[in-house]
């Protein structure tokens, strides 16, 4: 079944990103407001280039999407929308993680979303990707294994990015080894090698550390990575070890990486005083532009200007996303792409 499928980088075309919408029976219910003007402003900026695909759970709940998007040129013609009841909204962890077929097909792997090792109710999101298959009748496998998409990276050349943390967290896969998995992954994604990066977790992150907050490939033969310059921090050595441990990585052709070294936001908290994880690794490809996640903080521009250093061929927009890292996750763990010929990719 899994015989050279590859697993596309993130920048490879898109036919659409993949919401979740919020909904007052979620988490978002204290500040719905704030949270749905950033999904606003994320459909407007890709709904520019490529399709949307919203998940809503009901009638009403549609009316009330429409209603907030009805100001976005052209919307009828570049929303999908997909009906399916949902615990919560992140849909980079229980949205299909798809792989490209020798014939140049489009599969998505439907894998087991268990609320980031059962520390959340993830029921109905976990029957989120099998109401998509059947709506857009896409083909797809059902993998038994519990991954996310926040927890994977690829280079689109061999190479898996992952972090001990998580992928080797007793509450995810308890019953397969370290090696096991590994190889499951290896033949699942058609990868030469995984890339276990051992060291940095943000401070809130629910996530037992995903490695999109953290690493993220990109073209070029490029790691951009989320740094912290500021030794009176504690998350200061775990950071400055990850830095010097991807110094070290190759790739399938024993090549180092080019580095891009992002700055370190300002301490955020909420009205708990519990810090927030707070992150610029966190941006989100879509055709011809980078979104990247932005706090209000003085280090916002420099972040800007690194990722434009970095990928002089995207258009680097920034989004606000200070009302999401109240739920402990930022841009990119909102998103899921669907890359090109997924929605033609009929069973």
């Amino acid at each position: 079944m899994n015989e050279q499928k590859k697993f596309l980088p993130e920048w490879y075309p898109q036919d659409a990103i993949m919401l979740t919408w919020p909904h007052k029976n979620s988490d978002w219910a204290d500040n719905l407001t704030s949270v749905e003007k950033v999904y606003f402003e994320l459909v407007k900026t890709i709904a520019e280039v490529e399709k949307v695909v919203i998940i809503f759970q009901d009638a009403k709940h549609q009316n009330h999407i429409i209603e907030q998007l009805t100001p976005i040129p052209q919307l009828d013609k570049q929303i999908i929308w997909v009906q399916a009841a949902a615990n919560d909204t992140w849909a980079r962890d229980h949205g299909p993680i798809c792989v490209q077929d020798p014939e140049q097909n489009i599969i998505a792997y439907n894998f087991i979303f268990n609320g980031w090792g059962n520390k959340f109710d993830a029921e109905l999101d976990n029957q989120i990707n099998q109401n998509l298959f059947l709506q857009l009748k896409t083909k797809h496998h059902n993998i038994p294994l519990v991954l996310e998409g926040g927890s994977i990276e690829t280079d689109g050349d061999g190479t898996l990015l992952t972090t001990k943390a998580c992928l080797l967290n007793p509450n995810r896969n308890p019953e397969i080894t370290a090696d096991e998995l590994e190889q499951q992954l290896k033949s699942l994604f058609s990868v030469e090698q995984i890339l276990w990066l051992a060291n940095g977790e943000l401070a809130g992150d629910d996530t037992d550390a995903h490695i999109d907050t953290l690493a993220r490939f990109a073209p070029g033969h490029t790691i951009i990575y989320q740094g912290c310059q500021d030794p009176h921090d504690h998350h200061y050595s775990a950071l400055q070890k990850m830095a010097h441990q991807l110094t070290d990585f190759r790739d399938i052709h024993q090549q180092p990486y080019q580095l891009f070294e992002l700055p370190w936001p300002s301490a955020q908290y909420n009205n708990e005083q519990q810090r927030l994880p707070a992150t610029y690794a966190n941006f989100l490809f879509i055709n011809q532009k980078v979104l990247l996640p932005v706090y209000g903080v003085e280090q916002d521009q420099a972040a800007i200007e690194v990722m434009q250093n970095a990928l002089p061929n995207h258009q680097i927009v920034a989004i606000n996303c200070r009302p999401i890292i109240e739920q402990f996750g930022s841009l990119h763990c909102l998103t899921m792409q669907l890359p090109q010929g997924f929605l033609s990719s009929e069973v």
